[in-house]
């Protein structure tokens, strides 16, 4: 990683420097790629966003009222099942997953009192069992053909899914929230992922139930599935085909945008700024060496995302939280103010032009919502190619990633933004109308401003803020490379031709949204990722019972596990 890294900064450099020295024209390429870009980043918006009450858009309710509906009915799962999310990723109920609680832990089951995960060699094993048992119940071929389907590890999966998710929202994001909403937009930041860790569990558990096994073993699964599937088992087959094709339009267009364009633009951003150019072709240049890169990564499919995503996404999570910790803690003294602040502020906000309680409500919200990308349904393609024989499994894992994303990353960057404007660089507010923050005279747009924030604290830590949004970037990127691209297949077929029309769209996307402005970018972003929720919330709703149905059935195993083991 390091050396793709160095790679992608060696680059650059010269050809940042390059169009730093030829540019002449007033208006570039980055500035001709926006003023093509923004009419239709502006149309999407005002559709997708349309208001049921001054200023009050009909998808944030319907994606918080939601969310809050799926905690109550599944009574809090969000903070009951949280541990057994935890052992599930840890793989403490591998063996009944792959092979079924009954077969190993029923009444004469082939463990006969010994957890078969701590079994190394399960053919050894039943050698030394009765005769009986193994003669009548041909048990060798049994457990062959009771193994689970799937592609990829609990652990896997969840790393690929939160690589989708945790990205530059949680740099850039969280410093937009902050700079437009204040402070308090942090509170409702928080309030929206715990919400949010419900319709994850939800979405994903259906991804799993209805997803598709090709001959070859490649699962396909995600929305555009449950939605077909589930709703033809309900009866509206009509309906469930309408809202599928209108789900994979909207995947795609959520990975050209919140997965795509919006990741390069804020690599942009700060690629620009550590390099201190204004060049008018810097961004489709930088645009450009970042599609090559990716598109060298994203030929590899899921296995090869997964592969990648593991390594990478716990690393750089870590090593970003591990900075948010040094400078939280190098200003202990603060925290305690920060956090009064951002409660206070969540109920009586005085940044610019937010208005009321609502306002900075809707600002946390929808940034929240960006970020953890729960109830749009994208996180359930990636959970469904895991190995599992209980759906519920990986819905109790995919709770982690609201958690993971919202809850800890973007709460530790507010944090440090916070503590950071105690000492009074910039105002609360959209001032500009731009959503930028005015500091010493210059505007700073999302990563930007939290890379201000870093460099007050740790001595050239721009250069490790660069780093950490391009890898956010990157693996962001290549994860919502998979969705769009399962979404493309389910519109177009499983074509060698049609993947490459495809990933050719997708690293054009890459240039786009690093030569447009960060307005005209996030503005589509967020409509496309909001447009998901319409079609997914449809099958949420139809399906919700079959998910309670298949939980209940997940923890049944695990007591009929932990049960045979007591005995």
């Amino acid at each position: 990683m390091k050396k793709f890294l160095l790679s992608i900064l060696s680059f650059i450099i010269p050809l940042v420097t390059f169009a730093q020295e030829t540019a002449t024209e007033e208006i570039g390429i980055d500035q001709k790629i926006d003023q093509a870009f923004a009419p239709i980043s502006s149309f999407f918006s005002n559709v997708i966003f349309f208001e049921v009450y001054p200023n009050v858009p009909f998808i944030i309710v319907l994606l918080v009222g939601s969310a809050a509906f799926f905690t109550i009915y599944f009574g809090f799962p969000n903070i009951r099942f949280f541990g057994k999310a935890i052992n599930t990723v840890r793989g403490k109920y591998e063996d009944i997953e792959k092979h079924g609680a009954k077969i190993l832990y029923g009444e004469d089951g082939i463990a006969q009192g010994v957890d078969m995960n701590k079994v190394e060699d399960i053919d050894h094993h039943i050698g030394t069992l009765d005769d009986e048992l193994a003669i009548d119940g041909d048990i060798r071929d049994t457990i062959r053909d009771e193994s689970s389907d799937g592609e990829v590890s609990h652990f896997q999966a969840l790393a690929t899914a939160v690589s989708g998710t945790v990205g530059n929202g949680n740099i850039a994001g969280v410093a937009l929230a902050i700079a437009l909403g204040g402070p308090g937009a942090t509170f409702w930041m928080i309030v929206c992922g715990l919400l949010g860790m419900s319709t994850k569990f939800v979405e994903c558990t259906l991804g799993v139930q209805y997803r598709d096994v090709g001959e070859d073993g490649t699962v396909y699964g995600g929305p555009m599935y449950y939605l077909t599937k589930g709703l033809k088992e309900k009866g509206f087959a009509t309906l469930g085909k309408i809202a599928a094709v209108f789900f994979a339009i909207f995947c795609i267009g959520g990975s050209f945008g919140g997965g795509n364009a919006a990741q390069s633009n804020q690599a942009t951003i700060v690629l620009k700024e550590m390099f201190g150019t204004e060049s008018t072709m810097a961004g489709t240049i930088i645009g450009l060496v970042l599609a090559f890169f990716v598109g060298i990564i994203i030929i590899g499919g899921i296995k090869r995302i997964a592969s990648v995503t593991e390594k990478v996404v716990p690393f750089m999570a870590v090593f970003y939280i591990l900075a948010c910790l040094y400078i939280i803690f190098s200003n202990f003294g603060l925290l305690d103010d920060a956090i009064a602040l951002i409660v206070k502020e969540a109920f009586n906000p005085t940044a610019i032009g937010v208005g009321s309680l609502i306002g900075v409500l809707l600002v946390g919200f929808k940034r929240a919502a960006f970020s953890n990308e729960a109830g749009a349904g994208s996180a359930s393609i990636a959970h469904s190619a895991v190995r599992t024989k209980y759906s519920a499994s990986e819905g109790l894992v995919a709770l982690l990633e609201p958690f993971i994303d919202t809850v800890v990353i973007c709460t530790m960057t507010a944090l440090v933004i916070v503590i950071f404007n105690f000492g009074g660089y910039f105002e609360y507010g959209d001032i500009t109308g731009e959503g930028v923050a005015i500091i010493d005279g210059i505007s700073y747009e999302g990563a930007g401003i939290t890379s201000k924030a870093f460099a007050e604290f740790i001595p050239y830590s721009n250069i490790f803020l660069t780093i950490a949004v391009v890898l956010f970037a990157v693996s962001t990127m290549i994860s919502w490379s998979y969705y769009g691209l399962q979404s493309w297949k389910f519109l177009f077929g499983r074509g060698k031709t049609a993947d490459l029309v495809y990933k050719i769209l997708f690293l054009t996307f890459i240039v786009i949204g690093a030569a447009a402005s960060m307005q005209s970018i996030w503005d589509f972003s967020d409509a496309m990722i909001f447009a998901m929720v319409f079609p997914n919330m449809i099958g949420l709703y139809f399906l919700f019972p079959v998910v309670k149905k298949q939980l209940n059935r997940y923890l049944d195993a695990i007591k009929l596990k932990r049960d045979a083991l007591k005995d």
